[in-house]
């Protein structure tokens, strides 16, 4: 008895001096938000950034969760360039009283950038955007705006030994060891790309191997003995894919995409694919950060030379297919929609099909609740190139070999709902 009276006497203490902290920190967080009660409510939608930090370089704002609640909508898109880099678009629209106010910044990370460099550079070109609503407010007086650099008498002119042409290899083996089982991946990439205003030219070479190393312990039924009992499994592939385009106007483009390929999961030796293809998109291409809707048709030729005689008895043919994707993308204040619908179609036997829908949307349904949904499915006919006869355990389980299907389907579905204060200026990076 005397345990629990002196336990329950510990609690209450515990219950008291928590309570007191509390009453303490929410006075003192009531105290720190005061600096800010003039400030810009600032809605920030950026899946990239990272709001730690930010709120440390940019303590002058107020960050709300809900986007009703904000005075100025901040969305932050990103694209890769040429080089290999990312362009991040910023887009401000200011709500409520800076209604009618727009400015778009653009910040380029270099393919080499860390990714401290890269939130720095970022977090520093918001900054310079807010500064146009910041300058609207008491808190001005307390901002302070400065130049690091070093003054230029004449702009710097670069010049581009390499021609816009970005090269990248990147080699990854990797090693699983286990008593009963060895495992080797070895993926190898190779890409040069040269991207411009007028041209796009975009070369992939990837290189797979992986191998399986099983061990059993078997009993010979004569002698009684135990020995061990070795078996290997691979799967090997070589891909190499070039895009060439050409573009034509704000809304049109035309191009070559081709492959050559052979991959044992395939039952492919050998195979060649060349599509000249046209892409025209409704809303122009400048604005492709924002909003699509682009139609691309193809039509080309496939030569196959497979590993093994097919299900329709081939070991190698020649082929002719018409393809055709429509793509479309928006991002705005209510959400985002991202949706593609790609069909194709040998030209000598239209049942030999293939159609694929995927997508994700996700939209600010009320204040504080929001609903997003992705899925894909896809209807596949045209497995012209399956291996006669079965499969093994070691194809199936390790997927050694491609199994026939006639469809693929996945998706999900998820709903949030948040609510309580709607600033979130506070940064607690413990634990």
């Amino acid at each position: 008895m005397k345990f629990i009276s002196l336990f329950f006497r510990l609690l209450i203490i515990l219950c008291l001096t928590g309570i007191s902290i509390s009453l303490y920190s929410q006075t003192t967080l009531s105290q720190s938000d005061t600096t800010r009660k003039n400030a810009i409510r600032l809605f920030l939608d950026c899946h990239m950034c990272d709001m730690d930090y930010m709120r440390k370089e940019i303590p002058y704002i107020n960050y709300v969760r809900e986007v009703r609640e904000a005075q100025l909508y901040l969305m932050v898109t990103t694209q890769q360039t040429g080089s290999g880099g990312r362009e991040y678009s910023l887009f401000f629209t200011g709500q409520n009283e800076f209604a009618g106010m727009r400015d778009t910044l653009k910040y380029i990370s270099k393919p080499d950038d860390t990714r401290d460099i890269t939130r720095t550079g970022l977090t520093n070109t918001i900054a310079a955007g807010l500064m146009r609503y910041v300058v609207k407010t008491p808190i001005i007086n307390s901002v302070k705006i400065s130049y690091t650099g070093e003054p230029q008498e004449e702009p710097e002119q670069v010049a581009d030994r390499w021609n816009f042409w970005v090269f990248e290899i990147e080699t990854e083996p990797e090693l699983n060891l286990e008593k009963s089982r060895h495992e080797l991946n070895w993926q190898n990439d190779f890409s040069a790309d040269r991207i411009t205003t007028d041209w796009k030219l975009e070369n992939r070479f990837s290189h797979e191997y992986r191998l399986n190393i099983f061990f059993r312990e078997v009993e010979d039924e004569i002698t009684g003995e135990i020995s061990e009992e070795r078996s290997e499994a691979v799967r090997r592939s070589w891909d190499y894919t070039n895009l060439t385009v050409k573009s034509l106007t704000d809304h049109w483009s035309a191009g070559l995409r081709s492959e050559i390929l052979s991959s044992s999961y395939r039952n492919l030796d050998f195979s060649f694919r060349t599509i000249p293809s046209v892409e025209y998109n409704i809303f122009p291409y400048s604005q492709a950060n924002r909003k699509q809707l682009r139609f691309l048709y193809g039509i080309g030729f496939i030569h196959n030379n497979y590993t093994d005689t097919t299900i329709y008895n081939k070991t190698e043919e020649n082929l002719a297919e018409q393809s055709l994707d429509v793509a479309f993308e928006v991002q705005e204040r209510w959400g985002s929609v991202h949706l593609s619908l790609e069909a194709s179609h040998y030209l000598h036997d239209f049942s030999k099909n293939r159609v694929e829908l995927d997508g994700y949307v996700r939209i600010r349904i009320l204040k504080g609740l929001s609903l997003s949904i992705n899925g894909g499915i896809e209807i596949l006919h045209n497995q012209i190139e399956l291996a006669k006869g079965g499969r093994s355990q070691e194809d199936v389980y390790l997927r050694l070999r491609e199994l026939e299907t006639n469809y693929r389907v996945d998706g999900g579905v998820g709903l949030v709902y948040t609510f309580g204060s709607i600033f979130n200026n506070v940064v607690n990076p413990r634990f």
